[in-house]
């Protein structure tokens, strides 16, 4: 279901106001309509179900062994300040007898991220959510973001860069498998 873009209009017109502009000059005249249109695409993540795309690419596999893919971009709305955070997310799963076509892990990641949120939330829901579908032996996501609410605005730190992390069976329950996924999307990991 699409999002209401004429309920949004006059509101852009009216924070336009709001900030000293004149919103019926030539150059904002457009604005209140390309910004709800632009609301509309960065937030349809609310209109899509994960589990429902995720149930119609599993498979029976008998494979066993780490399934990675890694450099996912994202780009999402902090939920605090309606400013862009974007990064990478790395996945992985060891399967139990299920697998799930690779192009859907990236989608997965696209859907949590078209939503405001903060990204603790972000990498808990995908660990989640193929836990939830494929009942692996293990999930892992780490995600390393910039948000612009640090870079552009209170400490203004434009190198920093926030990283999560979500672990779940075999990745939280065994160091060596943790440390093996670290270690093949090129993160270091810690013995003990």
């Amino acid at each position: 279901m699409p999002i209401d873009t004429k309920h949004l209009e006059p509101l852009v017109k009216e924070f336009l106001s709001g900030i000293g502009e004149d919103a019926e000059r030539e150059g904002l005249r457009e604005t209140p309509g390309r910004v709800a249109r632009m609301y509309e695409f960065l937030t349809n993540g609310y209109r899509q179900d994960p589990v429902e795309i995720l149930n119609g690419a599993v498979f029976e596999e008998r494979y066993s062994e780490m399934v990675i893919v890694r450099d996912v971009d994202f780009f999402s709305l902090c939920e605090h300040h309606l400013i862009p955070f974007f990064g990478k997310c790395h996945i992985a799963y060891i399967p139990d007898g299920k697998i799930i076509g690779l192009s859907k892990m990236p989608r997965i990641v696209e859907i949590f991220a078209r939503r405001l949120q903060v990204q603790e939330r972000m990498t808990q829901q995908i660990a989640d959510t193929l836990y939830q579908v494929l009942k692996p032996q293990g999930v892992a996501v780490v995600m390393e973001a910039t948000h612009l609410c640090m870079v552009m605005r209170g400490v203004e730190k434009l190198n920093s860069v926030a990283t999560t992390s979500a672990m779940l069976g075999a990745f939280r329950d065994d160091v060596k498998t943790r440390s093996e996924f670290l270690t093949l999307i090129g993160r270091p990991g810690r013995n003990g």
